[in-house]
């Protein structure tokens, strides 16, 4: 079985995490993490901050390695569980990149886990899990947390 895990570095992220290493078989499991990084322009513009704008390049960098220490991290913790992994960072829209990526890879399941957001902000960011779980060719897990556990 191929599963892909959507990491972000959330809560409900490591729930996610949890659930892959509780619920599936390590037997013939090789699971992928991905993270996506989200550019920085697609949620502010130079207009907006203009001060940012000769920053950008180096917090883009500081992304993208922090994604990757997440991944690799993540990637041991499940190693150590027993299971094959390999590790991705992409850029991109969170909600096509995992799905474009499963596809790519021929993922057989999906895991990820969902925010919670509610009314304003659902809307502002969007829902990636319930986007991914609409579009996906395979099938999709979505792990929820408790709203206590979103806070702690």
């Amino acid at each position: 079985m191929r599963v892909l895990l959507a990491i972000d570095g959330s809560k409900s992220s490591a729930a996610a995490v949890r659930a892959v290493a509780r619920q599936i078989n390590t037997a013939r499991t090789a699971v992928r993490i991905l993270h996506v990084v989200e550019p920085i322009t697609a949620y502010i513009s130079a207009a907006m901050i203009p001060h940012y704008v000769p920053h950008v390049e180096k917090i883009e960098q500081d992304r993208r390695r922090q994604a990757k220490d997440l991944v690799e991290r993540t990637s041991h913790l499940l190693r150590r569980a027993g299971f094959r992994t390999s590790e991705a960072v992409e850029a991109g829209d969170p909600k096509t990149v995992i799905i474009d990526h499963a596809k790519k890879w021929r993922a057989d399941l999906i895991v990820l886990g969902s925010h919670g957001w509610r009314g304003l902000g659902r809307f502002l960011m969007g829902s990636v899990s319930e986007a991914v779980a609409r579009h996906a060719a395979c099938s999709v897990e979505v792990v929820r947390t408790s709203p206590r556990q979103r806070t702690q």
